[in-house]
């Protein structure tokens, strides 16, 4: 497993070994020991998240305020996704940045997401399954977002605006 730092202080690309033959494949999606000795924190996940989604979803960009933040650990287990997140601390150096990856069932890549980020992506193929585990419960009062057709954010969410599916409530959060 290869842990790389993205642009982004503190979130990291992880890139399994994976083991392939005529049975298929194998793979370790998560190893607590090397993940800590990598990134020179401790995560304890406590929550893991699953959904189902078609081409042209867009969800986010999300994020849990206060005590109530979550570290994520993202990845596709079937189909694609662009996997878009914003550094949102504002004590940070990369305040406002942003960086987005493809993950998909085929490239196998993970992304670890600090907590202090707003996460999000589009879906590019049908039947995409996205999974992510949590460091912390998800909380309804302690929820929020920014608005992913911000222009201020300059994210390709490589759908076209005709194409996207988003729900009422990520239109309705506030641009910067």
């Amino acid at each position: 497993m290869q842990i790389e730092e993205t642009k982004l202080e503190g979130c990291f690309i992880i890139r399994p070994k994976v083991l392939e033959d005529s049975r298929g494949y194998f793979f370790e999606s998560f190893n607590q020991e090397l993940f800590e000795k990598t990134i020179g924190s401790s995560v304890n996940f406590i929550q893991d998240n699953e959904a189902m989604s078609n081409y042209g979803v867009v969800r986010g960009l999300h994020f849990q305020k206060g005590d109530c933040a979550q570290a994520k650990l993202v990845r596709v287990v079937r189909g694609s996704v662009l996997d878009v997140v914003i550094d949102y601390r504002k004590d940070s150096k990369t305040y406002l940045q942003s960086f987005s990856i493809e993950l998909s069932a085929e490239n196998h890549l993970q992304l670890f997401v600090p907590r202090g980020f707003a996460h999000g992506y589009s879906v590019l193929e049908d039947h995409t399954i996205f999974t992510y585990k949590c460091d912390n419960f998800y909380n309804k009062e302690s929820e929020g977002g920014l608005n992913l057709a911000d222009p201020k954010l300059q994210i390709d969410w490589k759908i076209s605006e005709e194409d996207r599916i988003i729900s009422e409530k990520d239109k309705n959060y506030s641009f910067l």
